[in-house]
């Protein structure tokens, strides 16, 4: 097999829907209570520093970061803590929660103050400090991504404003309302890991970024590049060969062809961060779906429960068949709306019945089109049997482990056969010996 990914792929043209578009942020009052998960990121669960009954402060830390790979958990309140307990987590595991009741004043930490940056060393610091994972969807540490083994080899910083699923508009908003922040952001990281280019990719049904972010940034080394409308053109993969021509290497990560890949809304922040000292306690996501009765884009305490921030959009106009974190191609279905807003949700999504119900499969017709459409070149309807038949050893030759469950393959099938949760499944039979 060949050493690298191949782009022969057509990829999909999803429906946009980005209805809100042209909505500008709202911020959403306070909820009655937020429930604050110790798994918030790729890498291990923060540890709970707090206990019941303690004081917390917008700004505090309440989870400690367990690791390397893990991140530090903060109050996005002031209040009192009213339990740790235990919760689902979207993939279905229990997680450690710590939840806070709000005083209303909204003090912030004594403790908190802008830190002073003067190198790579400080700026890695600070962003660890502030609690930053990719708020693209990934959730994947930022201080972890800005520390390169091979730092001396990274010569392009690649921003991702392609924001290609359908419905979501919260990066949108972002280059629109914060685009000093975006420019500001990218300026540092450039300077402090000397990285001398930067290409902001957007896709083209997004005009006014592309307008806007060209205007401002056209005496400096920054690209803006309008990207195809071809889902998953978003994909940290993809992206990098659309914006730089470039193939990361199998198995390999983006620094290995001299890049580094971060989400706009990851940038802005670091930006607000450094002048504010306020760690990440908020997020700006889309409300949108068919029954959402005032869609919009809003900014939001992160560990807000759902059903609070569904009923400030004005509720749901009938039961829903499907709520999701995220958009409908790569999003998660929530075991319940009391579930808590995460760091990395740029999205929730209420669909009917209607939309959310399962459409009948039938047998597969051989097509091809799974394969030439997905954005890596795999087979997933080999990858199936593979799976069915419990052939681990064809799992791995046909590198069932390279899916990024982007859905692409599900969206485009004819026969409407569950390819892309038949592909999670076997990657966790691969990683379990060959055991369902």
């Amino acid at each position: 097999m060949s050493n690298f990914f191949k782009r022969s792929a057509l990829g999909a043209s999803v429906p946009h829907n980005k209805h809100t578009a042209h909505k500008e942020t709202v911020v959403m009052p306070l909820p009655t209570k937020i429930v604050l998960s110790m798994g918030q990121h790729i890498g291990a669960p923060a540890a709970p520093v707090v206990a019941k009954g303690d004081q917390v402060y917008v700004g505090s830390v309440v989870g400690k970061a367990a690791g390397f790979v893990s991140m530090d958990i903060h109050s996005g309140v002031s209040g009192t803590v009213d339990a740790i307990t235990t919760i689902t987590a979207p993939n279905g595991a229990p997680q450690t929660a710590v939840v806070i009741i709000p005083d209303g004043k909204q003090t912030v930490d004594p403790a908190i103050k802008p830190p002073v940056v003067t190198d790579l060393a400080s700026l890695q610091d600070a962003v660890r400090a502030s609690g930053l994972v990719g708020l693209g969807g990934a959730g994947f540490p930022a201080a972890v991504k800005l520390a390169p083994k091979n730092l001396d080899e990274i010569d392009v910083l690649v921003i991702n404003g392609a924001e290609c699923e359908p419905y979501i508009t919260s990066d949108n908003r972002c280059m629109q309302e914060d685009t000093d922040y975006v420019i500001k952001g990218i300026q540092t990281i450039m300077k402090y890991l000397d990285i001398p280019k930067c290409v902001i990719g957007i896709e083209a049904n997004k005009p006014d970024d592309i307008k806007k972010l060209s205007e401002e940034t056209k005496d400096m080394p920054i690209e803006v590049k309008a990207l195809p409308c071809k889902y998953p053109q978003g994909a940290e993969k993809v992206l990098i060969e659309t914006c730089t021509g470039r193939e990361v290497p199998f198995p390999g990560l983006p620094s290995d062809v001299g890049v580094i890949v971060m989400n706009v809304t990851s940038v802005a922040f670091i930006a607000k961060y450094l002048e504010t000292g306020i760690p990440l306690t908020t997020k700006r996501l889309t409300v949108d779906g068919d029954i959402v009765r005032n869609p919009g884009n809003v900014e939001v305490v992160i560990g807000t429960p759902i059903q609070e921030l569904l009923d400030f959009c004005g509720g749901l106009t009938e039961e829903p068949g499907k709520i999701l974190y995220g958009g409908p191609m790569m999003g998660t279905c929530v075991a319940s709306a009391e579930q808590p807003i995460l760091k990395n949700n740029n999205a929730v999504l209420a669909l009917s019945r209607k939309l959310a119900e399962p459409v009948k499969a039938t047998n597969c017709i051989h097509c091809g089109r799974c394969t030439n459409a997905c954005p890596l070149g795999l087979s997933a309807k080999e990858i199936v049997r593979a799976y069915e038949t419990k052939n681990v050893d064809l799992l791995v030759e046909l590198n069932a482990d390279l899916c990024m469950s982007c859905g692409t393959c599900s969206f485009v099938c004819p026969a409407k056969r569950p390819l892309a949760p038949s592909i999670a499944l076997a990657k966790i039979m691969m990683k379990n010996g060959g055991k369902k």
